[in-house]
């Protein structure tokens, strides 16, 4: 084949293969924590908009309680109900139950490092299958001022991996990645940085199957109430 025709070719198949997909969104999130001794809990409450802020494209409830390991390691059983309105296609609902290890790793050079690992079951209402997903998630924040429990830099990344094929769409391997950058601004009890607000971009790469790779850019909203 000449070289000319092979270029031709080349250049035809970049124009006609799938781009990426995108979409402005906005997700908001309260979450409330709470523990009396060992026993812990959090119950998250979580709307999220997207077609350019448009529309609520996903909503989740998602409790959990658990049991304080030691200061710094806290084990969950959650269940999450999640109620999804994608344009153009019919609702679904999901219930997930999942396991989860909070840890506290320690503040090293002012930052201060935590990791979150969790592993979902999940089950769709357009599908019959139980489909299995590992999460994990490190955050790191640092103080933009010297005073203690005051306004701090905020950025984390999780990482999502499917372990397994479902008849609903899960394809088992790399599923998605979330990364946000932001603030972390304390507004109860400020000695001890208990309740926040969390302010920030996130952006959420999605590997869809069967579709092009899905980039969303988020504005992030979250709410943290500590007791």
């Amino acid at each position: 084949m000449p070289r000319r025709t092979r270029l031709l070719l080349a250049a035809l198949a970049l124009t006609t293969s799938p781009a990426e997909a995108q979409d402005t969104q906005l997700w908001l999130n309260t979450t409330l924590f709470g523990s009396h001794g060992r026993f812990a809990y959090f119950a998250e409450v979580q709307p999220r908009f997207g077609g350019d802020i448009a529309r609520l494209d996903q909503f989740i409830l998602r409790p959990a309680v658990g049991w304080k390991l030691d200061d710094d390691l806290t084990i969950y059983q959650g269940y999450a109900r999640v109620e999804n309105t994608p344009a153009g296609m019919p609702g679904f609902s999901e219930d997930r139950s999942f396991q989860q290890l909070s840890w506290e790793i320690g503040t090293y050079e002012k930052f201060k490092l935590s990791s979150r690992t969790r592993f979902e079951q999940r089950w769709q209402s357009d599908g019959r299958d139980t489909g299995f997903r590992f999460r994990e998630m490190l955050r790191a924040s640092h103080p933009i001022f010297d005073e203690a429990g005051g306004l701090k830099a905020l950025g984390w990344s999780e990482v999502f991996v499917a372990l397994n094929d479902t008849d609903w769409g899960a394809r088992a391997g790399f599923d998605q990645i979330r990364t946000f950058v932001g603030l972390e601004i304390p507004i109860q009890d400020k000695s001890q940085g208990k309740s926040t607000f969390e302010i920030g971009y996130l952006n959420q790469t999605v590997n869809a199957p069967a579709a092009p790779v899905e980039v969303n850019h988020i504005l992030s909203l979250n709410l943290f109430l500590r007791y």
